[in-house]
C-alpha cells in the first residue's frame, strides 16, 4: 500500500520534479520556489493504495495546500471535508492532521489531480489540462483493480472522460451523476469540496458523503 506521500512517488505515472511541459506552470513553480523554498513546489504525486478500487480526481494542487505539503488535498480547506469523508466511509485510517507525515493511510482508494502542478489563481489553462492528461491516463491504466472514479468538479470530470476516449456530450457533468466509463468502471460526479462551494452550500457534507457511499455500495455489490 502507498500510505504516505513518499511512497506515492512509487507510481510510474508521475511527471518529474521539474516537468517542463507547461511554460506558465513552470514559471509559477520557479517563482514559488524562490519565495517559499521550504515548500514542496513540484508536481504533486498520486497518494493512496496501489491496489485501489477507487480513484478520486481533483482539479489541481492548492498553492498553500498540496503544493506546500506534497500530498493531494493536504493543508488546505478542501482536504478537511475530503479526508473526514474518507475516514467516515472506511476509505482511510488514522488521523488527518493536514501534514504529509500525519500517518493517515488510504484504504482501497487513491487520490490524484487532473493537473499535477499548482496553477496561478487555481485555474489551469485548457492546454495545461491536456498536457497533464498523459499522467492521468497512465495512472488509470496502472490501476488493475479499478472499479470506480469520483470526479471532484467539472474539470476533473471532463479530463477523465477524455482520458477514456469518450465524448463529453454523452457523459455530462452534474453533481450526483453516475456514468459507465468501461464495462467494469463507473464514474461518480461531485461538486468540488472547495471552501467556496461549502461556504455557499452548493455542496454540503451530506451531499458529498452520499456520493462516496454510493461508490462504496458499488464495490460491495461486486
Amino acid at each position: 500500500m502507498r500510505g504516505d506521500a513518499s511512497a506515492a512517488t512509487a507510481f510510474r505515472t508521475e511527471p518529474g520534479h521539474d516537468c517542463p511541459r507547461c511554460p506558465r506552470l513552470v514559471a509559477f513553480r520557479s517563482a514559488n520556489r524562490s519565495e517559499y523554498p521550504e515548500w514542496f513546489n513540484a508536481p504533486v504525486p498520486t497518494f493512496g493504495d496501489d491496489d485501489a478500487w477507487l480513484l478520486i480526481v481533483g482539479l489541481a494542487p492548492g498553492l498553500r495546500g498540496a503544493n506546500r505539503t506534497s500530498r493531494p488535498f493536504t493543508g488546505d480547506f478542501a482536504g478537511v471535508l475530503l479526508y473526514e469523508t474518507l475516514l467516515a466511509c472506511g476509505l482511510a485510517s488514522g488521523i488527518y492532521a493536514a501534514r504529509a507525515d500525519d500517518g493517515l493511510r488510504l484504504v482501497g482508494c487513491a487520490i490524484t489531480n487532473a493537473v499535477r502542478c499548482v496553477p496561478p489563481q487555481n485555474k489551469p489553462a485548457p492546454s495545461e489540462i491536456a498536457n497533464c492528461r498523459t499522467f492521468l491516463t497512465a495512472t488509470i491504466a496502472a490501476m488493475q483493480n479499478l472499479k470506480a472514479i469520483i470526479a471532484l468538479g467539472r474539470v476533473a470530470h471532463d479530463s477523465i472522460v477524455r482520458a477514456f476516449g469518450l465524448k463529453l456530450a454523452a457523459l455530462p457533468f452534474a453533481h450526483g451523476s453516475e456514468h459507465a466509463l468501461a464495462p467494469s468502471i463507473r464514474l461518480f460526479d461531485s461538486y468540488h469540496c472547495s471552501r467556496y462551494n461549502t461556504n455557499t452550500a452548493v455542496l454540503t457534507p451530506p451531499m458529498f458523503r452520499e456520493v462516496f457511499e454510493r461508490a462504496c455500495k458499488l464495490r460491495m455489490a461486486r
